[in-house]
């Protein structure tokens, strides 16, 4: 049986407040302090699709514990942000943009303001993506960047992407936009066995213990709106010469059994960038910080590393 030495008090998350955005929809946010006398920098903490600030408390409580201040937040349509549909449970995005100016608003309006440098991002799939997007356009706000799993495709051949592509264009133009995917349902409550996202049985649980506690935190399948944006915004950060422009050095994690997001992808996309080194992390499954405490040790071995963390 796989054992997990979790820290041993149990996590509590700490109170959050909301921003609202100039198109008046509600961003929950949430701030985590280092004691004062350990504070040596600064994490911008971005999650994944689906995914919500709880979700990560026990990674939060370990960045607190190395020096870090944590902000993080809700993207908008999960979590406990504003939900785009009248069913909550359907994941929808009609402009990755929408991402890009609430980061952008977070970023201007809670982190600046009082964060200590350095000032690294952590972002986890969806959330990679957005992040490379976003340090593309603002290149003077974040000193590094962690990526995990990030999210640079979502196929593994131009053949398949091809064939969705076509299907997303006929179902957006035939009024589908808020229809899930095929494949995709309102399925909350997924088992373990057969899961592609982590190998650590425990660790698998947070999320649904969360959700067991606040079900508004729960997020279904995808919508072919959001698949429509997400084809949209991998083709911009893809095409040729955007990678070459971001030039924040950047730590991409690669899960060496990730079924989720394209491998192949995110190792292309390391050569594009000007100033990144990737680490493939062998058996990892996708969800890196959910995974087992040896995977994990090897992820905070070459987070301390880059980021001078000890």
């Amino acid at each position: 049986m796989i054992q997990t030495n979790r820290i041993a008090k149990e996590h509590t998350f700490s109170p959050y407040d909301f921003m609202i955005t100039p198109d008046q929809q509600s961003l929950r946010y949430g701030i985590w302090y280092s004691p004062r006398e350990k504070q040596k920098g600064s994490i911008l903490l971005l999650n994944g699709r689906r995914e919500f600030m709880e979700k990560y408390s026990e990674t939060i409580d370990e960045l607190n514990h190395k020096g870090f201040n944590v902000y993080s937040f809700d993207w908008r349509g999960q979590g406990l942000s504003s939900r785009m549909l009248a069913d909550r449970h359907k994941g929808f995005i009609d402009d990755y943009n929408v991402y890009l100016n609430d980061l952008d608003l977070f970023v201007t309006k809670i982190v600046r303001p009082e964060s200590i440098h350095p000032l690294i991002i952590i972002a986890h799939s969806m959330g990679g993506h957005i992040a490379l997007r976003f340090m593309h356009d603002h290149p003077d706000v974040a000193d590094m960047a962690v990526l995990t799993s990030p999210m640079i495709d979502i196929f593994g051949s131009s053949l398949s992407r091809g064939f969705v592509k076509f299907i997303t264009r006929i179902a957006m133009k035939t009024g589908f936009s808020h229809s899930y995917t095929i494949g995709s349902r309102d399925d909350t409550d997924e088992t373990f066995k057969g899961n592609e996202l982590t190998s650590d049985p425990v660790r698998f649980t947070d999320a649904k213990k969360a959700i067991n506690k606040n079900p508004d935190l729960a997020l279904g399948g995808a919508t072919y709106g959001w698949l429509s944006a997400t084809l949209k915004s991998t083709d911009i950060l893809t095409q040729p010469g955007f990678a070459a422009k971001i030039t924040t050095p950047i730590l991409m994690v690669i899960a060496g059994n990730d079924k989720i997001v394209s491998i192949k992808a995110q190792k292309k996309i390391c050569t594009m960038l000007p100033n990144c080194r990737f680490k493939e992390i062998s058996g990892a499954r996708h969800e890196i910080f959910k995974e087992t405490d040896a995977v994990r040790s090897i992820f905070w071995r070459e987070f301390n590393r880059f980021a001078h963390a000890e």
